[in-house]
């Protein structure tokens, strides 16, 4: 237990929601933040809130909650001035590949002007430890399997991967010029209970239920290193509780992406286990009990192939990876999503 403040951007995310809970299953106290907008139904996020204010009750723990958008300057700043965090979960961004394409601006607020506010923020409280979401799609037109964090990712094919890839370049910055500890978490296709509705899977279970076809682009050939949820917040929380440290043998004449000499690292969050979409819409049948209609189309811009993460620095890290089973993890969804859409 820690009676210093962990803050916890996006609170009533996906990723975030479940983060918190676990923060206040073990006792810490948790300022959360979100600005609960539109991108997908509110009614879902609101949901989350309440659950997590239960949590806290239950469990006699703290949990305060602001609304409020990360690019709006003076509200940042007054929330740290306010509550004094310890460390920073920072999950709060304008999510979505497609989106970026259609409405960039969106992402540049959110995702650009949001991270500076929290880094400057972080910067001038002294924090601990700034833990961030990156994410997979970094690695953009990388051809090299698995991807690893010591491989170049500077060619991103959608505008939401190149502003995960500046907030990474932001994060080393604060890192080397003021010694903030930063730790960078590129996800890879994050499923699970209390998931987005904009994901795949998830839209999957909606349309087999309801007897709509499926789309399944690339006519199929993609695969995902799908990552069960409760499987990255226990990593997730194991690294935050871990701060960065600079990399001693760390040479600028053969500079490695993944670390540096300043309090700085990126880490892949993934299975290490790819599978296709046939398989995830397989283990949606066995979960859900329906056959599924498929319609198979083109590939869409922006799209990467497949993903498979290389975890060995994660492993090295916290002696631990993620482990749970495809199958097993979507029919924990399915159980959700029956119960909570009563379907």
């Amino acid at each position: 237990m820690n009676d210093r403040p962990y803050l916890v951007t996006g609170a009533a995310g996906f990723v975030g929601y479940h983060v918190v809970l676990a923060l206040l299953a073990r006792g810490d106290t948790v300022i959360g933040i979100d600005n609960i907008n539109g991108y997908y139904d509110p009614a879902l996020k609101e949901a989350r809130l309440g659950n997590l204010a239960a949590g806290a009750a239950t469990k006699n723990a703290t949990f305060i909650f602001e609304r409020m958008d990360i690019s709006d300057t003076g509200a940042v700043a007054g929330l740290f001035e306010r509550h004094h965090p310890f460390r920073v979960v920072h999950l709060a961004a304008q999510a979505g590949v497609r989106h970026s394409i259609e409405n960039p601006g969106s992402y540049v607020q959110s995702n650009l002007v949001g991270f500076a506010n929290i880094l400057e923020s972080c910067r001038n409280a002294g924090i601990d430890h700034l833990t961030y979401a990156s994410s997979s799609s970094v690695y953009g037109a990388n051809g090299k399997r698995p991807f690893s964090e010591h491989d170049n990712a500077d060619h991103p094919v959608q505008f939401y991967a190149a502003t995960k890839r500046a907030n990474e370049l932001m994060a080393h910055a604060y890192s080397s010029l003021h010694r903030l500890p930063t730790t960078g978490l590129r996800f890879f296709t994050v499923y699970g209970p209390w998931g987005r509705p904009d994901m795949a899977y998830f839209s999957f279970a909606r349309k087999i239920l309801g007897g709509e076809p499926i789309q399944l682009y690339n006519f199929g050939r993609q695969s995902r290193d799908f990552t069960y949820i409760d499987d990255v917040v226990a990593t997730m929380l194991d690294l935050c509780d871990r701060p960065a440290r600079g990399n001693d043998n760390w040479r600028p004449e053969h500079p490695d992406p993944q670390s540096s000499a300043a309090p700085f690292r990126l880490v892949n969050i993934g299975s290490a286990k790819p599978h296709s979409l046939g398989a995830l819409v397989g283990a949606l049948e066995a979960a859900l009990g329906v056959k599924a209609e498929i319609e198979y189309l083109p590939p869409q811009p922006g799209d990467i192939s497949d993903t498979h993460a290389d975890i060995s620095n994660l492993s090295a890290y916290i002696g631990s990876a993620p482990s749970t089973p495809l199958d097993l993890g979507i029919s924990r969804f399915a159980e959700w999503y029956r119960d909570f859409y009563n379907a």
